[in-house]
């Protein structure tokens, strides 16, 4: 088989969590242009309804629904609606999530249990539900978790502190991986992403005051782009990546390598 067709997505339902905005739009965009049918969902209606527009001038077919993944008891509703209107989900892309600034001694426990509910129990239970209604009963999957370099080593304290976030990340990345081992049985993939710092309504006040050390603490020289997420959030989300699972990739710049 071709290369160009193990990379098509037509015919296929492509759910992205947090998709109205930044990273999860960026990827939106990537799973419509190789075919998918998209099913986009995040908390604010008037942000859902710009992206729809927004992928309706690409041409690609969008149905979009409200729902705070941080709240446990909106999230099944949410996903049996999609599955009534598509009938399937094939690719999951879990991208929903949210930081939180302070030094450790000090750190909120409502701030520290808003970003586990949204980063880690609301990924959890998507997760779930997608798989017990949909891809474990038509034995295929395609679920493309979206992590942070945040998840894989510590922060130097000089640029950030947050706790929360980064044992969230690191908790996605080994869920990743458990995940991965587990539902392989049912012809489902799990990987992750990883990105470093890409502008967005998330890291703009944070990149207004390390951006300039960011940069030249990496290889490459630049923050994240508009572009940066798509070929491999499509890869993994295609038969190309088909024997490809429990892998996360770090699209950084380099940071991570040095």
């Amino acid at each position: 088989m071709s290369v160009k067709k193990m990379m098509d997505l037509t015919g296929k339902v492509a759910m992205v969590t947090g998709g109205s905005r930044g990273l999860g739009l960026q990827i939106a965009e990537a799973m419509g242009e190789m075919g998918a049918k998209l099913a986009l969902t995040a908390r604010k209606p008037e942000e859902l309804a710009q992206a729809k527009e927004h992928l309706g001038r690409m041409h690609y077919e969008v149905f979009t629904l409200p729902c705070d993944h941080g709240k446990a008891a909106s999230i099944q509703p949410v996903v049996e609606q999609i599955m009534q209107h598509y009938g399937q989900i094939d690719i999951l892309v879990n991208n929903a999530g949210t930081t939180w600034g302070a030094p450790a001694e000090e750190h909120p426990l409502d701030a520290w249990q808003k970003v586990m509910d949204l980063n880690v129990t609301g990924l959890f239970l998507t997760t779930q539900l997608v798989g017990k209604l949909s891809m474990i009963p038509r034995r295929y999957g395609r679920i493309v978790n979206i992590a942070s370099i945040a998840g894989l080593f510590g922060n130097d304290p000089r640029i950030q502190k947050s706790l929360a976030y980064n044992t969230s990340k690191g908790a996605v990345v080994n869920m990743t991986r458990t995940l991965a081992a587990e539902w392989g049985q049912y012809n489902i993939t799990v990987n992750a992403i990883a990105p470093g710092f890409f502008p967005s309504k998330m890291t703009k006040f944070l990149l207004g005051q390390i951006g300039d050390t960011v940069i030249a603490q990496t290889p490459l020289a630049r923050l994240g782009g508009d572009d940066d997420l798509k070929g491999l959030a499509a890869l993994f989300a295609s038969d190309a990546a088909a024997h490809i699972t429990g892998q996360i990739v770090a699209v950084d710049g380099g940071a991570t390598s040095i």
